[in-house]
């Protein structure tokens, strides 16, 4: 149940954040926070990661949903994983894909507003942070922790 509750709290943040920049920001709007570091600029993505399959909103919905259903499922049965470690690394992926699949279906694009400006990077949201976080945290999981931690080989 904290794994469920943990991930909507995430969904919810991410919401947030969206709402607050739709309503606040002109599209293509930027805001410096930390100069030369970090800033907001709001920009609709129709695509996914640095705005690949743009324009491709009702397939990557359906992703979006097969994914989040099946994140769902693994964090309730507890299989593949049963470590913590594990489920909260599911726990940070389904809060990110949920995060964008609410967006896809009720916008018909991805909000983004986190710019990184010491690098050209594309710019991305709160859900975002949370699929990368988690993906890294399952890698590390699956290739460094997968046997000890889970007994199997």
């Amino acid at each position: 149940m904290l794994y469920f509750l943990a991930a909507a709290v995430l969904v919810v943040l991410d919401q947030l954040v969206k709402l607050a920049i739709r309503s606040g920001f002109a599209l293509g709007e930027q805001l410096t926070l930390i100069p030369r570091v970090l800033g907001l600029t709001y920009v609709q993505n129709t695509g996914m990661a640095f705005s690949s399959l743009s324009g491709k909103t009702s397939f990557l919905t359906i992703v979006s949903l097969v994914a989040s259903v099946a994140l769902f499922i693994m964090l309730l049965t507890g299989k593949p994983f049963s470590h913590p470690f594990g489920k909260w690394s599911l726990t940070l992926i389904l809060a990110g894909a949920v995060g964008n699949l609410i967006d896809r279906l009720f916008f018909h694009f991805v909000t983004d507003m986190i710019q990184v400006l010491f690098i050209d990077f594309a710019v991305f949201n709160v859900a975002d942070c949370c699929v990368v976080v988690g993906g890294i945290l399952m890698a590390v999981y699956v290739l460094f922790l997968w046997e000890k931690l889970e007994g199997r080989s």
